[in-house]
């Protein structure tokens, strides 16, 4: 039985962004635009409508230039996760931020995932899978094929209920992959570092062992925006 969606959401924003190159020598990745709107507009776009009324931030590069267009919102309170000492990676960055996130439920959303329209926004197939009785985290998947940005080996196996096997081996080629959203209690960072930078991966793993890592798979078209190549995809199908 699903649950009431959160209303607050983790905005991870703080990358470097390498690979955007040349496009961030000026800019952070998340104010690069993809036809005509910026990659953290339009996830904050997407929060909005699915019912998020307080963003937090976290900014590193170019951090200036993103206080200064976050503050032009006025459709959701934007809280800054200031990353500017040191990127915390994804699990450092949202313990970094739990004193604003509260200790409710939370989204959790990557700035370089887009995807196309469709019958069900990804976010409400996110809202109406989690379960907070049975799930500590809920990742949104995108079927192999249904996405620009899954080449590689790496991504979960699904089982009939929903749970989650993630895999990184090169002989099992996984079904589906991540898409850098997701819906999980802050909770799950308590066993954590306090500080410093972690990545999130090792708590998708011990969620895996006691069964509470599960899945939603999304109907739209996914669409990593991870490098200058990829946006001009992305832009072709949202034009």
């Amino acid at each position: 039985m699903s649950a009431p969606g959160p209303t607050t959401a983790m905005v991870l924003a703080a990358g470097l962004g390498t690979r955007m190159r040349p496009l961030t020598d000026t800019r952070p990745k998340a104010l690069v635009e993809v036809a005509g709107r910026t990659l953290i507009d339009r996830v904050l776009d997407e929060l909005v409508a699915a019912g998020v009324e307080r963003a937090v931030v976290n900014v590193h590069h170019f951090a200036d230039q993103m206080e200064a267009h976050l503050a032009a919102r006025r459709d959701v309170e934007v809280l800054i996760s200031d990353e500017r000492a040191e990127l915390l990676d994804s699990g450092g960055g949202i313990q970094h931020a739990r004193d604003k996130l509260g200790e409710g439920p939370i989204f959790v959303a990557n700035i370089d995932s887009l995807w196309t329209q469709a019958a069900t926004p990804p976010l409400e197939t996110l809202k109406q899978t989690w379960d907070p009785e049975r799930m500590d985290l809920v990742l949104l998947l995108v079927s192999r094929g249904r996405g620009i940005g899954f080449e590689g080996p790496q991504g979960f196996i699904m089982d009939a209920e929903g749970r989650l096997t993630h895999s990184a081996s090169p002989a099992l080629m996984t079904p589906l992959a991540n898409v850098g959203f997701g819906i999980l209690k802050p909770q799950i960072l308590d066993d954590a570092p306090a500080k410093g930078p972690f990545s999130i991966v090792p708590i998708w793993h011990r969620l895996q062992s006691r069964g509470r890592l599960f899945g939603a798979v999304m109907d739209a078209f996914w669409m990593h925006v991870g490098d200058p190549a990829a946006r001009e995809a992305a832009e072709a199908r949202l034009v």
